[in-house]
């Protein structure tokens, strides 16, 4: 978990509150939507330079852990 803290920030201030790669204004549904698109994490580091490709596997892990939580019904 300390690894995805480093990488991905909330700030009310930045991009409405949603997730974004270390303080910048690049939201993890942007890289989400560029692999969806075809590109490969290369291309998506080379579409946004000033993404690593560590950043690009802190989204598909932060997103992974949205979507991965228990649901409780009653």
């Amino acid at each position: 978990m300390t690894y995805l803290m480093e990488r991905i920030t909330v700030d009310p201030q930045v991009c409405g509150g949603r997730a974004c790669i270390r303080g910048m204004r690049i939201r993890v549904t942007d890289i989400l939507d560029l692999l969806a698109a075809g590109l490969t994490a290369q291309q998506v580091v080379e579409e946004l330079p000033d993404l690593e490709l560590a950043d690009v596997e802190a989204a598909l892990k932060f997103a992974s852990g949205r979507l991965d939580h228990p649901i409780l019904a009653a």
